[in-house]
């Protein structure tokens, strides 16, 4: 699911790290060709990885600024290739080679270990030149204005060699995942800030800890959000700068999948999920009412009757199946394609960006409520909901 998917995941990285004043683009341009991708498909190498251009997944080059550069827009794909020998062919033809060798051996009963390592090596080595190396993409788009990159992915697999490869090709410069308290950094300030921070439950600035030991900062974002949609509460104002207008009217609920997650009646951590459509929550409340916690979580919002819809892992702030008002490519053969695309990806980045401001607003409204002097009150509603009062 890639920039132009009407459905993506994501993951929001802030950059640290000094990039250069001058000849920004020959720097990232030399830097991304560097570590261009290189193709396997005429060897035997099991692996190649680098950067590809978004709209030419076979180019590697990075030479003029229409091939990654739009607007305030770096946009380039992470591609990887690999051959993949299923491990029961492997095996099948190893035993054949096994079998020949001993044939030849009368004397022996059983391959020697060295050797069936040995023929293990040969076998896949020419399993491997058989197979064609199976690509992946993961497009990257790193707004130069607000500083914020944008993977589309939340694969951990994808994300570790993202943030692994990015800190090879651009020294010195460091992807910081944004997660939900790191989120609430960005959104508060005054007292509110040092608010935020007396709750900080980490023992250190490790993004690991700060992610781990702050859980209940989603937790509590996604169960205030439940309550309120129950209670009549789901209409907001945009109050982050961004496409919609300060103090415009958007609604916002949480509907169609909920996971909680929490200790078990025998002990253990269970799990529970709540799908379909709520009407009277009773799941969801008897979660609740069971010492469970909300750990994901999907988010409908709606403006001007144009609807946007996301599943939010509560733990690191990812996007799951975001989905924004529909955008095509138009597939005419009198169009022109790149041009096409190119006008695509600005919509894409307007609706995408207008998804986030409302979400951003979403969670500044709540982090004012939770770190100002009405949650308590908050939290007595939400009792009263779970007693049916």
């Amino acid at each position: 699911m890639g920039v132009y998917a009407n459905t993506v995941s994501i993951t929001h990285y802030t950059i640290n790290g000094d990039l250069p004043t001058q000849d920004q683009f020959l720097w990232f341009s030399g830097k991304l060709t560097n570590r261009g991708f290189r193709s396997i498909e005429n060897s035997a190498e099991e692996i190649s990885e680098g950067w590809v251009q978004v709209d030419r997944p076979d180019e590697a080059s990075f030479e003029s600024p229409s091939d990654f550069w739009r607007d305030s827009y770096l946009v380039f794909s992470l591609r990887r290739d690999q051959r993949r020998i299923p491990a029961a062919v492997l095996k099948s033809h190893s035993g054949r080679e096994e079998g020949a060798f001993l044939a030849q051996h009368p004397n022996l009963r059983r391959t020697p270990k060295h050797k069936r390592e040995e023929i293990r090596e040969q076998v896949q080595v020419r399993l491997l030149t058989r197979c064609l190396p199976v690509p992946s993409l993961a497009d990257v788009v790193w707004d130069q204005k607000s500083g914020i990159l944008t993977l589309y992915s939340l694969g951990s697999k994808a994300i570790e060699r993202f943030e692994e490869i990015f800190r090879a090709t651009f020294e010195g410069l460091s992807p910081v995942v944004i997660h939900p308290f790191a989120r609430a950094r960005l959104l508060v300030e005054g007292s509110l800030a040092e608010k935020l921070e007396s709750l900080n439950q980490a023992g250190s600035e490790a993004v690991s800890s700060l992610i781990s030991d702050n859980q209940w900062l989603g937790a509590d974002f996604m169960l205030w959000l439940l309550q309120r949609g129950v209670n009549g509460e789901g209409d907001f104002c945009i109050c982050r700068p961004g496409h919609c207008g300060s103090g415009e009217r958007f609604s916002a609920w949480i509907d169609d999948r909920i996971q909680f997650q929490g200790g078990g009646e025998e002990g253990g951590i269970q799990k529970v999920s709540v799908s379909g459509s709520q009407d009277s929550y009773l799941e969801a409340i008897s979660a609740l009412k069971g010492g469970k916690q909300i750990t994901s979580a999907t988010i409908c919002m709606e403006k001007d009757e144009n609807p946007w819809k996301l599943t939010l892992r509560g733990e690191t702030f990812g996007f799951a199946g975001f989905k924004c008002p529909q955008v095509r490519i138009e597939q005419d053969a009198t169009v022109d394609q790149m041009s096409e695309r190119e006008a695509v990806f600005y919509e894409r980045m307007y609706l995408i960006e207008q998804g986030i401001q409302m979400f951003d607003s979403l969670f500044a409204t709540f982090l004012a409520e939770r770190l100002g002097d009405r949650w308590g009150e908050r939290l007595m509603a939400v009792q009263d909901w779970l007693e049916g009062k």
